[in-house]
Formats: C-alpha cells, sequence, structure tokens
C-alpha cells in the first residue's frame, strides 16, 4: 500500500531546512539582522500564533497607539468633459478613511513633521465601503480591520479608499475602466505626497480589492512600492472569458451586478452616466458572441481593462501575488503564469497559493467548509496563522527598508495539504510527459454531441508524483456545423476527486484572447487546450481519469458551439507537467489547533 507522505507525517525538523531556500541575514547595510526576527515560513511551524480573532495576527505587538480615523477626499483632476458623469459636474474627488499611528512629539495636524515621524501607507482599495459593507471610516472585518489592528502600531499608516461611483466618492462606477484607474492613481499620489508619509504606498486586498492594486500598478506611479493582489484580476476580460469560453456572469457584470452599486437615490446619480457605463451595456453582449476582446472600430473598453502588460512596462515596485488554488470566482490562471511573466520583467515577486477558494489564507469560516476535491483535503493545514507576520516582513522590507530581502519564488500547497517552497512555478525541473491521445483509452465513437460524453484515462502512474502547473491537451476536432465545437475537460483522480479542468471555444483553437477564426464543416482543428494551473499529489498505482463534455460548471457554450464535431486522437496529445518531491521537500505551516499532536513520521 502506497500511503501518502503527509497523511502519516507532517512535521520536518526545521534546522534540515534552514538556509536551503537562499536565507538572508545581512540587510542592505551590512548590519547582521537577528533570524528570529524574520523566520522563513519553513522555521514557523513551531511557533505560538493568536488565533483567537477571524484574522491572523502579528506575534509581536506595534508600540505605537491608533490614532483616530480622518475622512479625506482627494480630488480627480485628471477626469475631465469627456468623461461625462463628474467630468460635466465637475470636482471629481475619491473618499477613503485613513488611521495613522500615534507616535510621540509627531504632529500630523502640521503638515511638516520630521523624516522621524514619516511613515508608509498600507491601502486596501476597492467599492465595497457603504456598498454592502461598512463605510469608509469604519475598519473592515473582510481586511481592514487586520490591517489597522497589526500594522497601525508598527508605524504604518493605512487607508480604506472607495473607487469612484461607491461609497463617498463621487463620479462612475466605472468596473475598472479608464476613469477607476486614474482615480486610484490619484489616492496612491495623494498618500505618498503628505507631509507625514514617507513616500511608499503598499496597495492590498482580495478579489476587486485585489484587482485594484494591479490597476494603480499600471501607471508607475513613484509612490506605489509593493502590491498585493489576492485573488486579483489581471484584466475584467481574462476573468469572464478563457479561450473564447464565457462564464456565466460575463454579459451581466458591469452594469447588471456592479452598475447598481452607483445608483443609491442621490443626487450623484446622474453621474453614473459616463462613457465606460454606457459602453458596459453593449460590450457583455458582444463579447459573448465574438468570444474575444471587441476590437472593432477603435473600441477598447476590454482592452483598456487589461492590466498586466501595462504593468509589466511601467510598474517600478514589488508584487506579492496570493491566490486560492481552489478558487472558482477568480481562478489561479491570474496568478500563473502571472507569477513567471512579472518575474521575467525583472519585478521582484512572491506567490503565497493555497488549496482555499475565494478568501483570505487565514479565514476559517471560508477554509472549513470547503467539500472534497476543492480543497477539503487539505484543510486545516491550508490556514496560514503566519500570514499577518508574513506580511509585516514583507511591508517592513518594501515600504520601510526595514528587515531583511524576502526569499522571492512560490509558496505552494498540492491537493492534500502538503506545502512547499519552488523557486519559480512551474518549477525549473519539471518533466513534461507526453502522451498520445490514442493511448488514453478514449471511450465512445469518437464524436461529441451535447449529450454525449467521452472518458480517457492514464495510469497507473509507477511512482508517486505532482502534476504540477498547466496540463495541456491538444484535441483534433472536426466540426460538422458552421456553428462550431466547445469543449469542457474535467481531470479526477482514482477515487473520482476533482483534480483540474479546462474549456476551450475551438474558434480559439491556439488559446488565449486571439486569432478568432472562422470554423469551417468538415475541416480540421488543432484547439491547444490548457487546463487551469493545478497542484495535485498522484500516488504510485493511481490512474487520472479525463471527462470530455461539451461544456462543463459555469461556462456557458458559445453561440458558435452548438454543433456536434468529430475527434481525431492519433493527432492529438496530452501532455502532464511532473516534479518528483518526497517529504523532505515539504514544510508544514503552524496549525489552528496547538493542542493537537500532529507529529507523524515518515
Amino acid at each position: 500500500m502506497n500511503l501518502r507522505p503527509w497523511l502519516i507525517l507532517f512535521v520536518l525538523l526545521t534546522t534540515s531546512l534552514s538556509g536551503c531556500f537562499g536565507e538572508q541575514t545581512i540587510d542592505d547595510d551590512g548590519v547582521e539582522v537577528p533570524y528570529d526576527v524574520y523566520p522563513e515560513p519553513w522555521d514557523r511551524a513551531n511557533l505560538m500564533y493568536d488565533d483567537s480573532d477571524v484574522f491572523a495576527r502579528v506575534t509581536t505587538n506595534g508600540s505605537y497607539g491608533i490614532d483616530t480615523v480622518r475622512s479625506v477626499f482627494v480630488p480627480v483632476p485628471s477626469i475631465t468633459l469627456a468623461d461625462g458623469g463628474a467630468g460635466l459636474t465637475g470636482g471629481a474627488e475619491v473618499h477613503l478613511g485613513l488611521w495613522l499611528p500615534v507616535i510621540e512629539g509627531c504632529d500630523w495636524e502640521a503638515g511638516n513633521v520630521s523624516e522621524s515621524c514619516q511613515v508608509p501607507v498600507i491601502a486596501e482599495v476597492g467599492p465595497y465601503y457603504n456598498d454592502g459593507d461598512v463605510d469608509a471610516l469604519t475598519p473592515a472585518d473582510r481586511l481592514g480591520r487586520m490591517l489597522i489592528e497589526n500594522y497601525v502600531p508598527h508605524g504604518y499608516g493605512v487607508a480604506q479608499v472607495s473607487v469612484f461611483g461607491t461609497g463617498e466618492s463621487n463620479h462612475c462606477m466605472d468596473l475598472m475602466g479608464t476613469d477607476e484607474q486614474r482615480g486610484i492613481d490619484a489616492a496612491v499620489t495623494w498618500l505618498g505626497s503628505q507631509g507625514w508619509s514617507n513616500g511608499k504606498v503598499g496597495l492590498i486586498g482580495k478579489s476587486y480589492d485585489g484587482s485594484t492594486p494591479w490597476q494603480a500598478a499600471t501607471f508607475g506611479n513613484p509612490h506605489l512600492a509593493t502590491i498585493v493582489p489576492m485573488s486579483g484580476l489581471i484584466g475584467v476580460h481574462e476573468l469572464m472569458w478563457r479561450n473564447g469560453s464565457m462564464e456565466a456572469r460575463g454579459m451581466i457584470m458591469h452594469n447588471g451586478v456592479y452598475g447598481s452599486f452607483g445608483v443609491d437615490g442621490d443626487t450623484e446619480d446622474t453621474e453614473n452616466l459616463c462613457e465606460g457605463y454606457i459602453q458596459g451595456y453593449a460590450n457583455g453582449p458582444a463579447a459573448y458572441l465574438s468570444g474575444g476582446m471587441v476590437e472593432y472600430a477603435g473600441n477598447d473598453y476590454w482592452t483598456s481593462r487589461s492590466f498586466l502588460d501595462r504593468v509589466v512596462e511601467n510598474y517600478n515596485g514589488s508584487v506579492y501575488i496570493i491566490q486560492g488554488m481552489q478558487d472558482w470566482n477568480v481562478d489561479p490562471h491570474m496568478a500563473f503564469p502571472t507569477h513567471q511573466i512579472v518575474e521575467e520583467a525583472g519585478i521582484e515577486v512572491k506567490t503565497l497559493a493555497g488549496q482555499w477558494a475565494h478568501d483570505y489564507p487565514d479565514r476559517i469560516s471560508g477554509h472549513s467548509t470547503l467539500p472534497s476535491g476543492e480543497g477539503g483535503e487539505a484543510y486545516p493545514y491550508t490556514l496560514r496563522w503566519d500570514w499577518a507576520d508574513e506580511m509585516l516582513y514583507w511591508f517592513d522590507w518594501y515600504l520601510k527598508g526595514e528587515g531583511r530581502a524576502p526569499t522571492l519564488g512560490v509558496e505552494m500547497q498540492d491537493n492534500q495539504g502538503g506545502w512547499r517552497f519552488e523557486a519559480t512555478y512551474p518549477a525549473p525541473d519539471t518533466e513534461y510527459l507526453v502522451i498520445g491521445g490514442g493511448d488514453l483509452s478514449p471511450s465512445g465513437a469518437g464524436m461529441l454531441t451535447t449529450t454525449e460524453t467521452i472518458t480517457l484515462s492514464y495510469g497507473p502512474f509507477e511512482e508517486d508524483v505532482y502534476i504540477a502547473g498547466m496540463p495541456s491537451f491538444h484535441i483534433a476536432v472536426t466540426p460538422h456545423t458552421a456553428n462550431g465545437a466547445h469543449a469542457f475537460l474535467d481531470m479526477t483522480d482514482s477515487s473520482g476527486m476533482h483534480l483540474g479542468h479546462a474549456v476551450m471555444d475551438f474558434r480559439f483553437a491556439d488559446g488565449g484572447r486571439d486569432g478568432n477564426i472562422a470554423l469551417v464543416p468538415f475541416s480540421s482543428v488543432l484547439g491547444k487546450m490548457e487546463f487551469m494551473p493545478m497542484d495535485v499529489f498522484i500516488a504510485a498505482g493511481e490512474t487520472i481519469t479525463i471527462t470530455l463534455t461539451q461544456t462543463g460548471r459555469d461556462y456557458v457554450p458559445s453561440p458558435a458551439a452548438a454543433g456536434g464535431y468529430s475527434l481525431n486522437w492519433a493527432n492529438s496529445e496530452l501532455t502532464l507537467p511532473l516534479v518528483y518531491r518526497t517529504c523532505e521537500d515539504l514544510f508544514q505551516a503552524p496549525l489552528h489547533e496547538y493542542s493537537e499532536d500532529v507529529s507523524r513520521t515518515c
């Protein structure tokens, strides 16, 4: 019987890992930094963390008090007449709540405080203040309270910022459009240029609030020193379309979901009639019909809401990506290959990727309720009670220049709960196993319709292995009608547990958002399908199964996907990215229940 190593082992000697990942104990001034002040993640297993609240807390509390919140309206002069909304009425501004530390001898109201009084700022920017949550002047449970209570006492300012059209900010709810981006940039500039500021700002947040850091980074603002996007969007179209396939929410995301945030019965409702808001009505359905970016006639609705290329071109700070590998709301393709793209651009980047859903790394309520195949097997090892410390170390380095440089790379958790560190992802020693389609024992007659299912399998595997990265399945299809073809792949293990999935509208056979082609009946095309990023353990003797249907989960078949199609397995191939790791490559994160005996043997 081949047992999963960390089902019988989850305590490693931390001394055996010390220094394995490029530990640094000297800061930029050549001063030795005590290692126990900034321990690496793999050296925190035996540390005691305060788990009494809904979020993680730093192990060492700061010494400063928390001052009274300040309400600030930041003018955004870049909004002009052509933008409509507040560009017509005048006085576009975003609103924020600001908390500063109480430091003896520092007078924040003076505006000319000494250099020793100046502090960096951590900001969360989003649409939810006063729109489904507390106002921007009240610490928000979703993240703001965690930031304020942990980091203001350590000498940071913390800001909660409302994007345009939400909270007390005026103008238009622009759904991550150009106007919203300008408002965020203005807030960053204001926070970084005040007399009490040391000039450095970091943005952090999850979901929509995790997308605003990417937006801010498109400008190359000199005050923006680091961003921490958690399940954040590198682009709006990239979220809701995958290889031409649309999620069910795609057409209504702007006006049907977030557009209502800008209409709340006050005198500023008319300002919601700005250019970006109006364009949303047409661009959702148009993208559904085409599957692509709808760039005809100079339309830039989607391209202006695509951030990563501009971040790579303009940004001069660091990036800490946090992603749930079981996130079905903002899929992990927002983190990978984004990590490598950012890394190859010369930007300092780290990623923390755990087997949680659309959540923070430290929330029991979300982690504990995940079903089997979607993170359930990894709990409670998903919980990172060291996360508050991890962020403090990151902010100390990039916003204060204190401590030691973080070890860059990827902290990855596999689907059974094991944590390990990789220099990048996929790992440099990844082996790519190529399997011919005909060797996968496909079921059926080689034709797929809306009612049929085809299964394929590979295995048993001869030794323990990880499928770690983005497997690809290049499938040769021949549509029978002019209506085209659509496919959904679901990968499971021997127990039937979900491992990963892929989706494609074969008009986008080469993958991505470009290259929309007109499929010709009875003319073959090779669909280069790529699975969502996955990190799954396969024990020796196990077999994987891939189920092919026309659609699945929350994806909507495109208008061009009504007909059936034939499959040529001889011209198809599956590629699996494999890495071989043992229990000695794993580390244990601090657990919630310290009273439990989690010591196991290899």
